[in-house]
């Protein structure tokens, strides 16, 4: 079966227009940026080709063999490729064969597109496995289905998953355009006109199916009489040419799972519209109402709980309401329950099961029930058992402080009450209830209870991790940062003066399909990073550059972030960044920047208290620094990146100032601020490396977190 999905020896009109129009190249394919745009880590593995195993995953139409045809004329493997709805075992076997005698006489590679790879039973899907483990095969699978359900598992844990989305109303629009103008394989030799809102409804009614749009453009095209070379498409035969499609929904496939997913988290999420939409998918596709009255139920109990105990009653009652009416007035009660529960104040306190659950998974051996807890009916008299156990309602509201958990357990909290709704109510009585439960325990008898130091390795961590203040305030500066950027898998970011790596290798991690580009600001950098980089392959790493201006200008990043990118440059230097910077930024970019502000950390006169000294440190901090440096920064970046927020962070941690830092900081700033001589310049050096070396200084930083 080798070749024959992408056999182009006929290039006769006679094939459909929407095979014509595959593109040849990268250049040629439209849409699924996150996965091919500039700068993707798929985009960069083709055009390497140094392709590992993928399996690409999304609705028909999306591209999925359009992109598995683009590698096939791109590398220099072999490329072979089968259908799984029509080959067999046989097959197969003929393929492994082939690719086997490649390998051992030629040293070639083969490329093995699999498309429908979900059909394939477990033991054609394992009959491949070997083959891709020892390097004679790359598979490209191509599936419709969840490959995290219908692929076999080891080929997944093997493979890179890319998943394809629907394609936007703007890549079908030029898609459309392409077909249109192209002389060669669309119809550029003819002039074709739409009716305003004609093309407009093509797209809109193929709802990202590129195939669906072409085959109907083609239709739309081959149909409409020609006055000489130009063609009139109408919005009449628009719509005949496409007829809305069905409802795209199998309740035997992974888009039923995704749809009553969506309507779950909707309301779990309190969203009453998305919440109706998302029923009305599941109704208009006949989905059976039980399964959607179930659900519910489960969420009535698991989202909204005790903030609306009565959720579950209603839920139950539009159940049996449905029950006695049916259709089609039963949808009446599915929208009310529906609603009540998007409506309905939410706690998952529920969940604090789980959490017991998995405290009586992990006991070394059965807690024992509290002796005046036991049942008392059989040996009380032998045993003693429920002596001691005080009876509730005797009391007053009908409580009485004693034990109920286990001795090992006492003090431990699996329910944690919301702060909404009827639970709002409960909350302050239960943590008052409490309170007066552990203080009315006998600390004799379960010393252990009220006992939760760490243990002493730990304990000498805390104490360790408490004196590398420095540490972790880099450690928080960077949690900030990406705790403010909403990454995905597959986007490009660009991490400005990357120095070491402390933001690169984080963004790597968060971009396994994307990329990551470090603009470094030495050798040195450059060198940190490259060391960590060693065991990549090429297109791999992060791409590492000096300046900005040496980025490819096709490059544009999802997200920009970086720490002191503009310490100790002139404002000329910052304007200049930032126009460079904002050349590869996306509409839709976001700028998360930390930035320390000097003026606002320990000046050196701070550690020198009297004298001319002093005097001349103060005279020359005043030109240093300024008191509107915050605002100045802040003012420059948003006239090229609307600032949304910043957040002003303050450290203080334990500092040893070394001899060069001295030198540094006088020879370079405090000197050319005073105008200070050669002989000035290193008295005032000796002068304070006696003072700042001879111990550490409690030193503090202020730190500005612009986010725009």
């Amino acid at each position: 079966m080798d070749g024959q999905l992408f056999d182009s020896s006929r290039t006769d009109n006679t094939q459909p227009l929407a095979y014509r129009m595959r593109p040849r190249n990268l250049d040629e394919y439209i849409g699924q940026d996150h996965i091919v745009g500039p700068g993707r880590l798929l985009r960069r593995a083709i055009q390497a080709d140094q392709l590992s195993s993928v399996i690409f995953y999304g609705p028909p139409g999306t591209g999925k063999t359009t992109l598995a045809r683009v590698i096939a004329n791109t590398t220099k493997s072999h490329f072979s490729t089968i259908n799984a709805v029509l080959a067999g075992v046989k097959d197969l076997r003929d393929e492994i064969e082939a690719a086997r005698q490649r390998m051992d006489l030629y040293g070639t590679r083969t490329i093995l597109f699999v498309d429908e790879v979900h059909r394939w039973n477990k033991s054609q899907q394992d009959a491949l496995l070997p083959w891709v483990e020892n390097g004679t095969f790359i598979l490209i699978g191509a599936t419709t289905e969840n490959p995290f359900f219908e692929v076999n598992a080891a080929l997944v844990s093997r493979s890179r998953i890319f998943q394809l989305k629907g394609l936007t109303d703007k890549n079908l629009y030029d898609i459309a355009m392409q077909a249109v103008h192209d002389k060669e394989r669309g119809y550029g030799l003819l002039d074709v006109k739409f009716e305003e809102g004609a093309l407009e409804h093509l797209v809109q009614v193929a709802s990202g199916d590129a195939r669906s749009l072409l085959n109907a453009l083609e239709l739309a095209v081959e149909t409409t009489p020609h006055d000489g070379n130009t063609v009139f498409i109408t919005n009449e035969v628009a719509e005949e040419s496409i007829q809305r499609k069905a409802v795209l929904y199998d309740k035997e496939g992974d888009y039923h799972f995704d749809v009553i997913s969506a309507f779950i988290k909707s309301l779990r999420g309190s969203d009453p519209d998305a919440a109706l939409y998302w029923l009305a998918k599941m109704v208009h596709a006949g989905e059976d109402p039980r399964f959607i009255f179930r659900r519910m139920m489960i969420s009535a109990c698991e989202d909204v709980g005790l903030a609306d105990p009565n959720a579950i009653v209603v839920v139950q009652s539009d159940a049996a309401a449905f029950n006695m009416i049916g259709m089609p007035e039963g949808r009446y009660h599915l929208t009310h329950a529906a609603l009540y529960l998007a409506t309905a104040p939410k706690s998952n306190s529920a969940l604090g099961f789980f959490d017991a659950l998995k405290s009586v998974e992990e006991e070394s051996q059965a807690a024992e029930v509290p002796n005046h807890l036991r049942d008392a009916s059989r040996d009380s008299k032998g045993f003693g058992h429920g002596q001691g156990y005080m009876y509730p309602h005797a009391y007053r509201d009908h409580w009485v402080a004693q034990q109920y958990l286990p001795g090992e357990l006492q003090g431990k909290i699996f329910y944690q009450p919301g702060n909404i709704g009827y639970e709002k109510q409960l909350a302050d009585l239960v943590n008052r209830r409490r309170e007066i439960q552990l203080e009315s325990i006998d600390i004799n008898a379960f010393p252990e209870n009220l006992t939760y130091s760490p243990q002493d390795k730990q304990r000498d961590m805390w104490i360790r991790r408490t004196s590398e203040v420095r540490s972790e305030a880099l450690a928080s500066i960077r949690t900030e940062i990406f705790a403010n950027t909403e990454i995905v898998r597959s986007d490009r970011i660009l991490v400005l003066n990357a120095g070491h790596g402390l933001l690169v290798w984080e963004a790597f991690r968060r971009t396994p399909e994307g990329l990551v580009a470090a603009q470094v600001s030495s050798d040195e950098d450059r060198a940190f990073i490259n060391h960590r980089a060693e065991e990549l392959k090429n297109w791999e790493a992060p791409l590492i550059v000096k300046d900005v201006e040496n980025l490819d200008s096709k490059l544009m990043f999802e997200h920009i972030i970086g720490r002191n990118v503009f310490a100790g440059k002139t404002e000329e230097q910052r304007i200049a960044l930032l126009e460079s910077v904002k050349k590869h930024a996306l509409d839709s970019t976001s700028l998360v920047l930390s930035e320390t502000i000097p003026g606002q950390a320990s000046r050196l006169s701070t550690f020198v208290h009297e004298g001319p000294l002093r005097t001349k440190l103060v005279k020359a901090e005043k030109k240093i620094y300024s008191d509107h440096e915050r605002e100045k920064l802040t003012e420059l970046i948003d006239k090229y990146f609307k600032i949304k927020s910043t957040k002003d962070m303050r450290f203080s941690y334990s500092r040893t100032i070394l001899p060069e830092d001295v030198k540094r900081w006088i020879s370079q700033t405090y000197a050319p601020a005073l105008d200070l001589g050669a002989d000035d310049t290193e008295n005032m050096i000796k002068q304070l490396t006696a003072i700042l070396c001879a111990a550490p200084l409690e030193w503090s930083a202020s730190t500005v977190l612009i986010i725009a």
